[in-house]
């Protein structure tokens, strides 16, 4: 009987124990990933934690060392486990070091000092930890459970987000979404990089991240289509200081967005060096359309443009936009691209090009300066005139050909492109009218011939004026070099043709001033001939210089 006694009082003194503090000696490595700690069958509590993780620094680069302070607010806490998380994923970075007695460093899932307990069931206010801080690393947050007693508990407790100063892509196949173009480009190593990323942040949000050549702002807006208008767009904008605020818009039709209420924004983290604006944030807020649609799926824009007096401009070039909807809630990694969008501008740039600048500009040259040295009949009209009407035919359709492609890629008007969109416009609806009227051309001995031919020429040079303007606006739009570097070879491909188109004229001139036109004229190499296979070497030269910068913008 007093043995029985003995048994009885002994078994209950280690469930006493045993429920004062489970792991006493804070030996949890088994808990690292649930951060649950083994008391049976008690669950976690409920309510706001009385015990707080606070972080000496918001901010962090590779290698440098931030205290973690574990502080009670009401009553101490006797054992906890804190461990520093990516944001969105379940993975533990860094590595932890202490000074601190009631501290130790475990090992999860095999990995040294990616965790901290501690070391015994002594009362505690405060512990001071050392994290230090991987190389490549997304947005962190550090989070810990506190023990008051066996049957009192919190998890999940979390500190303010840490967010890298260093904005990256060396991630994106890995961690989170991203949205660039060039599609390789790295933010962190190339000044001439657009670039969005996001991840959805623990406890609802999502952390953003964005980086782009810019002295006005940059933004990135979510759609349901790839049309501008009935969008969602954040925004980092550059004031008359040099600070970087963040601002939320909304987009309805095409008019200008109209500013909404920021939300909840935690741990941003801006810079503007070297032409670049840079920014990442914490939102609490959902995504939410102007229509009121709910989707975890949208397209993607992003876009740059000037400010002035605080507001912001149109964009200085047409948006970015995803080739297809992206997952915002997906935890996996996304790259995304805009590929298509992109391929159809520089197939447009590279149509008008050839169009106004080669096929056209023969065209038209044959027509003027070639009638006596080309005069040979061929498919019974003379040489220089089936020159002329090949030439244009090809430029009209080489015309309508880069209308309907830019159009398909913009998926209708794009007033971004502003006076760019509006000459080409122009340009296409006289380019299509001019062979309709060639068609009704009175005879060449009719008394109102003269009328169509100053007609036919002053529309055609109205067209090659205006498609020039319209080429050097679609280059400014689309050249990311820091020298503007095709506006300027444009520039020396137009001085080329009006050097050419001066020597042709003068050539004319003396033609006419001649005393003996026959003679002039009997020459085995006539200087027209000269001039215009030189202008058409010179013509493909610089062409071919353009298209390869076309290919690289």
């Amino acid at each position: 009987m007093k043995m029985r006694a003995f048994q009885a009082v002994m078994a209950l003194c280690w469930l006493h124990f045993t429920r004062v503090s489970s792991y006493p000696n804070g030996e949890v490595s088994i808990s690292c990933g649930s951060m649950l700690p083994n008391h049976g069958e008690n669950a976690p509590q409920t309510d706001a934690a009385p015990y707080r993780i606070l972080v000496s620094k918001s901010t962090f680069i590779p290698e440098e060392q931030i205290t973690v302070t574990l502080r009670a607010n009401t009553g101490p806490f006797l054992g906890f486990l804190v461990e520093a998380r990516a944001v969105g994923g379940d993975f533990t970075v860094g590595k932890f070091a202490v000074t601190d007695s009631n501290a130790q460093l475990l090992d999860c899932n095999g990995v040294a000092s990616t965790a901290v307990s501690h070391t015994s069931r002594a009362p505690k206010s405060t512990v001071n930890i050392t994290w230090t801080a991987p190389s490549g690393s997304g947005y962190v947050q550090f989070r810990g459970t506190f023990v008051q007693s066996f049957n009192r508990f919190w998890t999940g407790v979390q500190s303010q987000i840490v967010v890298p100063l260093q904005i990256t892509s060396g991630n994106c196949d890995s961690e989170k979404l991203c949205f660039r173009n060039p599609s390789e480009c790295n933010p962190a190593t190339s000044s001439n990089c657009f670039f969005m990323s996001s991840v959805p942040a623990t406890g609802g949000g999502f952390v953003f991240e964005m980086s782009a050549p810019s002295d006005g702002y940059v933004a990135i807006g979510f759609s349901s289509d790839k049309i501008m208008g009935n969008d969602d767009i954040y925004m980092c904008v550059l004031n008359t200081t040099q600070q970087i605020g963040i601002q939320h818009a909304i987009s309805t039709g095409r008019n200008s967005p109209t500013i909404r209420p920021l939300g909840v924004v935690e741990s941003p983290v801006t810079s503007f060096n070297n032409g670049n604006i840079k920014c990442t944030f914490v939102l609490r807020s959902n995504i939410s359309l102007p229509s009121g649609e709910a989707s975890n799926l949208y397209y993607i824009f992003l876009a740059t443009g000037p400010v002035s007096a605080g507001a912001i401009g149109q964009h200085t070039q047409n948006p970015f936009i995803t080739d297809q909807m992206a997952d915002i809630m997906a935890t996996r990694a996304q790259v995304l691209t805009t590929s298509s969008v992109t391929l159809n501008i520089r197939v447009h740039g590279a149509l008008m090009l050839i169009a106004w600048m080669t096929t056209g500009s023969i065209g038209m040259v044959f027509a003027r300066y070639l009638k006596n040295a080309a005069e040979k009949p061929v498919l019974g009209k003379a040489l220089w005139f089936q020159v002329h009407v090949l030439m244009m035919v090809l430029t009209v359709a080489l015309t309508i050909t880069s209308f309907v492609v830019i159009f398909v890629a913009v998926m209708g008007w794009s007033y971004t492109a502003g006076a760019h969109a509006v000459l080409g416009c122009i340009v296409m609806i006289l380019a299509f009218l001019q062979p309709i009227i060639a068609l009704f051309r009175p005879g060449p001995k009719d008394s109102q011939r003269f009328i169509f031919n100053w007609f036919h020429a002053l529309n055609a040079m109205v067209i090659k004026v205006l498609a020039v303007a319209t080429l050097f606006l679609g280059f400014n739009l689309i050249d990311r070099s820091s020298n503007l570097w095709l506006p300027k070879v444009l520039g020396g491909f137009v001085g080329w043709e009006a050097l050419t188109i001066v020597l042709l004229e003068l050539n004319n001139h003396l033609k006419l001033k001649e005393s003996n036109v026959y003679e002039f004229s009997e020459r085995k190499v006539k200087n027209e001939n000269i001039f215009v296979i030189t202008y058409i070497i010179g013509n493909l030269a610089f062409l071919i210089a353009l298209l390869v910068g076309i290919g690289q913008s």
